[in-house]
């Protein structure tokens, strides 16, 4: 099976430049059992760069991987605003018994052919239905004590996740160039 993985930047992700052909990734929404994190951080969507069209988003992903599986997790590590580094504090200190998630994702490449950027990994504003990772009884979430000093401005901290699939087949969309795309599948369905 193969595996995806992409390291983002997180300076392009806050202050998008054109000339920097570096991955991109957007943590678009993200509800953690009936919590919805806020899309508080604005930002430039790398396909429409220069049209006044600026995004909001939950989050600015570092690093986002997936070994290939039905079953596998994705596992996001992405940065988020004070506000949003509260809640999952909160929520990680008192009450986690419903560890459903419900997410968007995109990871945006350069391509060098046609010059300009793609969606190369993402949920195509699609809801994606996971649960939280449970590694050895711990949930697989975490999210730094400290402000991340990679982007001074706006305050932000980074948040790891793991997401198994609920039980139902889901499609995340990969691309390899500007014009060559292709789809996996994530979660299986079961009968009952």
């Amino acid at each position: 099976m193969a595996s995806s993985q992409y390291g983002c930047s997180i300076r392009q992700g806050f202050n998008f430049e054109k000339d920097a052909q570096v991955l991109v990734g957007h943590l678009v929404s993200m509800k953690i059992g009936t919590q919805d994190l806020e899309t508080d951080i604005k930002v430039t969507d790398p396909t429409n760069f220069g049209v006044d069209n600026d995004l909001d988003v939950v989050g600015i992903i570092s690093d986002i991987s997936w070994q290939g599986g039905y079953a596998d997790p994705l596992q996001i590590a992405f940065n988020v605003s004070n506000e949003n580094s509260k809640l999952v504090s909160i929520m990680k200190h008192t009450d986690l018994s419903d560890t459903t998630v419900v997410f968007k994702f995109t990871v945006y490449d350069f391509d060098p052919i046609a010059k300009k950027y793609y969606l190369a990994f993402h949920s195509d504003d699609t809801d994606m239905k996971g649960l939280i990772f449970k590694q050895g009884g711990e949930l697989a979430l975490d999210i730094g004590a400290q402000a991340d000093s990679t982007v001074a401005s706006p305050l932000n901290f980074q948040l790891y996740v793991g997401i198994m699939p609920q039980e139902e087949a889901q499609v995340i969309k990969l691309a390899v160039s500007d014009t060559d795309k292709f789809v996996k599948t994530w979660g299986v369905s079961v009968s009952t």
